[in-house]
């Protein structure tokens, strides 16, 4: 499957806009999670506040599901 580039950095919802793989969900992905993280569009699910905080972490994103 060819990967639409153009089309993913148009609905990306990482506000890091300076970010090399803004779009690039495969490299994002691969990215996050080999620094034990999960990319910022899925902090974006739970709000903009989540996602606009930076913080990626895996216990991050467990307290903002437990609601701590």
């Amino acid at each position: 499957m060819e990967c639409n580039q153009a089309e993913r950095k148009k609905i990306c919802a990482c506000t890091y806009s300076s970010c090399s793989r803004l779009g690039k969900c495969c490299e994002c992905i691969e990215y996050h999670l080999a620094n034990r993280e999960l990319p910022g569009c899925v902090f974006a699910k739970i709000s903009k506040e989540a996602e606009m905080s930076y913080d990626r972490s895996f216990k991050h994103f467990a307290s903002l599901i437990m609601g701590k």
